[in-house]
């Protein structure tokens, strides 16, 4: 650090500073004036995100930079995005040069990565194969990387594999205001521009990873493309068939336990759960026991009904012993079974849960969430089912009143709402579906425990 330092051995200075700018985390950046007056708390997003332009970093000067920034959105060009004092051109990955004047008139994406990123890398592949596809069919259509890399070797290396152009890594101030400009939120993320240099889309990175390489069908990604693209992937979807799933060659047969193999055949005419998780994953092992328990009370109502973990587990001895606590079947660890699966219903995260129907058509791919807010009621997690479990919980809250107030919460009003399991801070009982909750902190009422106590202050029956 070029800059001076309180002394370590002065705590007390350092606690008190703490203390006077209330510094709950690091690093923590409090600009002073030449007075001692305080110009920015909030240091550390001024400084990265406008750099040496935003000195003094005062209010003023971080307001009257988003104001400039905003009137250049207002008149946007390709030459506003991409041109920097210092630089009018792209490159190659073998470094020519190309002029940002030679993508005027095109459709351009800017794809913003990191190297190394395995989200990121597995897009690049998909990307490439879009991106040479409408080349070959020529659309006038450019892709413009915006590296995130800390290093130019990281930056080369990813460079490398790719087929489009990209701003020169020594041009990192340029790559930090284009992430801030277009608020960037996560990676990988596509920006598509329009032939006049106006923003269409802020990120079509899940179009690309919903559809995979028939994205390009979507081209030049307007509405109506985009919900041609929806409707193709749902009639998909809804044309699979168990076996077109879950059998591969020879593998035709999922796990119970001890390793016994189950034919897929079996499985014909019930209702399928597929359970992506793994052990290693904190909120897989916290959502495992609520899992097994519906699980349960759904096989005590119907025999037709059984459920597949598909793991993501990192070596045999972690499956079998996750496995273990599951009363459920298994593809075996390791099956290549796996990664077509989580293709197909393009699994993000884990834990995750995808409903299948009698024929194999897929139900949901949402039915974790279902199953954390109905439980076991929501199977078999149809439209029609959870449209009558909805309006049964609208039908249950009528005459209900929306807010009210607590004697054993004071201060704040508790308001109705709708909710998955709980734990009740006024009898400390379990509650689901509805509860008076505080929305200022982490206070629960069950309805009954609220409204008895609510009549008895107004007096009513």
């Amino acid at each position: 650090m070029p800059w001076l330092a309180i002394p370590f051995s002065d705590s007390k200075a350092r606690d008190r500073l703490d203390e006077l700018f209330k510094v709950r985390g690091i690093p923590h950046l409090v600009i002073l004036d030449a007075n001692g007056e305080v110009l920015n708390k909030k240091g550390v997003q001024a400084v990265g995100d406008y750099g040496s332009e935003g000195y003094p970093f005062t209010l003023e000067k971080i307001n009257k930079l988003k104001e400039e920034e905003e009137a250049t959105k207002r008149e946007q060009t390709l030459q506003t995005v991409l041109v920097s004092p210092s630089r009018d051109y792209l490159i190659l990955n073998n470094g020519n040069k190309v002029s940002i004047s030679e993508l005027e008139g095109k459709m351009v994406c800017l794809y913003f990565s990191i190297n190394g990123s395995k989200t990121c890398d597995e897009f690049t592949l998909v990307l490439a194969k879009i991106y040479r596809n409408l080349k070959e069919r020529g659309e006038s259509f450019e892709v413009v990387m915006v590296s995130l890399d800390d290093e130019e070797s990281s930056f080369k290396e990813g460079f490398a594999t790719m087929p489009w152009l990209a701003i020169p890594f020594n041009d990192k101030k340029s790559c930090k205001r284009l992430a801030r400009y277009f608020e960037l939120r996560g990676i990988p993320t596509l920006v598509v521009l329009g032939t006049d240099g106006k923003t269409l889309h802020n990120n079509i990175a899940e179009i690309v990873e919903e559809h995979g390489e028939e994205a390009w069908e979507g081209f030049p990604f307007s509405q109506d493309k985009v919900d041609m693209l929806a409707e193709k992937a749902k009639a998909k979807l809804e044309g699979h068939t168990l076996e077109s799933l879950l059998v591969s060659g020879e593998l035709d047969y999922v796990i119970g336990k001890d390793g016994v193999k189950v034919p897929v055949s079996e499985l014909n005419g019930k209702n399928i759960l597929l359970y992506f998780s793994a052990q290693w994953c904190g909120p897989c092992r916290a959502f495992l026991p609520k899992l097994v328990e519906e699980y349960n009370n759904i096989k005590d109502k119907d025999s037709a009904f059984e459920m597949v973990f598909i793991s993501s587990d990192r070596d045999q001895n972690s499956f079998e012993d996750f496995f273990s606590g599951m009363p459920w079947l298994a593809l075996p660890y390791g099956d290549e079974r796996k990664k077509s699966l989580s293709s197909v219903f393009k699994i993000r995260g884990i834990p995750s849960l995808v409903a299948i129907g009698p024929t194999g058509r897929t139900i949901t791919k949402d039915a974790k969430l279902l199953m954390m807010v109905h439980g076991a009621d929501a199977y078999p997690f149809t439209e029609e089912r959870i449209k009558e479990l909805e309006d049964q919980l609208e039908e249950m809250a009528k005459g209900w009143p929306e807010k009210l107030k607590d004697d054993r919460h004071e201060g704040h009003e508790l308001v109705l709402t709708r909710c998955g399991k709980y734990v009740c801070d006024g009898c400390n009982g379990l509650g689901d579906k509805w509860s008076y909750r505080c929305t200022e902190c982490t206070f629960d009422l069950h309805t009954r425990c609220a409204l008895v106590e609510n009549k008895k202050k107004t007096g009513e029956e």
